[in-house]
């Protein structure tokens, strides 16, 4: 199960929410608006976006990496490996 389970719905209204920021920003360069505010949109956008990874991460630190690490093996390395790769891609974004 996957660590996430719990908050699906949560989950999924706040991905519909920043695919309704997208479409918004669809929307503004079909109208030509003017760029700066475009700049804006895409700026809230990539804020929600990376809230919201940072938000599963945290539950992926919190539920599946400490089940591992409480058990202990080589399932306990892989999670911290994978966590810790996780962290890197976010920081590079």
């Amino acid at each position: 199960m996957a660590g996430y389970t719990h908050a699906k719905d949560e989950h999924l209204k706040r991905l519909r929410r920043i695919e309704g920021q997208v479409r918004g920003l669809q929307r503004m360069v079909e109208d030509d608006k003017y760029c700066i505010d475009i700049l804006t949109q895409v700026s809230a956008a990539t804020r929600a976006l990376q809230s919201f990874s940072l938000g599963l991460l945290d539950e992926h630190l919190a539920g599946c990496v400490v089940d591992a690490a409480q058990k202990g093996g080589p399932e306990a390395d892989e999670k911290v490996r994978e966590a810790s790769q996780a962290i890197a891609r976010l920081v590079r974004s």
